[in-house]
């Protein structure tokens, strides 16, 4: 390819630096090749073509979100190839929870500078990612902002398109009081609630390489743990058990996410003493000083994903999940009321 203008290098943006970035990323993305994939990266779109045999109606079902400030950890620990598993996981994990497969994903990353080996190190986090949930990284775009951003900065989103058929959509209306919360363990903090652990830690360089014995790893290490997730084990749940619904525990902890699956005149009650909160929270309220309220609204305190099942299908869905690779118990259950969520 000559494509190539000085001018343009000369205030900022340099095209040949974006045709390398696309040369050292696409061993990445051929990893992520699943049936249905219809077109490399390069062009000006991702083509799919998705299985939709068997199908009644199928229904696409779309997601899409970003890192989040987690994203300057990575800047500080120069550590750019887990950042892609957390947007990856953001996306997929909401789509799951209408009880859809994902089938592709496509990533965005807006830089001041386009350092091609950082950016391919980014795209290899997306691809696991994609790997992880079963998808394919079928396109993306990465774009120079110079004077928007500092030079060793960047930002990173995407969104993913599953499908599910029609009568398969995940009903939370099904949901009755009686039935069983089942909580799937998370990894650590994921990648929500970091404006406020940056705050709590004074985030630096220094404070991140520090060996916290409760943690058994460095501060940084264990908040850089990448967001888990959760397709392939739901996936396996819904094709076990019926399930009313999924809760992805994401921004706004419990009292924000367990809400948004449940029917008008039903409250969820978590048992406080049955959740298994991971160390890392432990230090997170201990150091800030926070409210236990305020943590669970806003972390996800240990807890990933929930899901409703009828009590008679709880000790099955656990087993399932717990087969699949997941650490599941019950949490608690759905009662009469409106009164959202209620820990106790």
């Amino acid at each position: 390819m000559n494509s190539f203008s000085e001018s343009y290098k000369e205030a900022g943006v340099d095209v040949t630096a974006g045709y390398k970035s696309v040369e050292l990323m696409k061993s990445h993305v051929a990893r992520t090749n699943i049936p249905g994939v219809m077109s490399g990266i390069g062009g000006f779109g991702g083509l799919f073509a998705p299985d939709v045999s068997g199908m009644k109606e199928p229904v696409l079902v779309s997601g899409t979100d970003g890192v989040g400030t987690k994203i300057k950890l990575a800047f500080l620990m120069d550590k750019h190839d887990t950042v892609g598993i957390d947007c990856v996981a953001m996306c997929v994990n909401d789509i799951i929870c209408c009880g859809a497969k994902p089938l592709f994903f496509l990533d965005y990353i807006a830089c001041g500078k386009n350092y091609p080996e950082k950016i391919a190190s980014i795209v290899a986090g997306v691809a696991e990612g994609c790997v992880r949930a079963g998808c394919a990284l079928i396109g993306g775009e990465t774009a120079e902002h110079p004077g928007l951003m500092p030079e060793d900065e960047y930002d990173l989103a995407g969104f993913s398109v599953g499908v599910v058929d029609k009568d398969k959509i995940l009903d939370p209306s099904s949901q009755k009081a009686g039935d069983v919360l089942i909580a799937i363990k998370s990894s650590g903090v994921h990648s929500n609630g970091f404006s406020l652990v940056r705050k709590v830690f004074t985030v630096n360089e220094q404070n991140l390489a520090r060996h916290q014995s409760e943690l058994g790893t460095t501060l940084g290490e264990a908040l850089m743990t990448p967001t888990r997730i959760y397709v392939k084990p739901v996936l396996s749940l819904i094709n076990a058990v019926k399930v009313k619904s999924m809760s992805h525990i994401t921004g706004g902890g419990f009292y924000e996410n367990i809400p948004r699956s449940l029917p008008k005149g039903i409250t969820a009650r978590i048992d406080r003493s049955a959740v298994q909160v991971l160390p890392i929270f432990d230090l997170i309220a201990q150091t800030g000083k926070i409210p236990e309220r305020d943590m669970f609204n806003t972390f996800n305190m240990g807890v990933g994903m929930i899901a409703c099942v009828d009590k008679s299908d709880a000790d099955k869905a656990i087993e399932t999940l717990k087969a699949a690779g997941e650490d599941a118990y019950v949490i608690g259950e759905l009662a009469d009321g409106d009164e959202g969520v209620v820990i106790e």
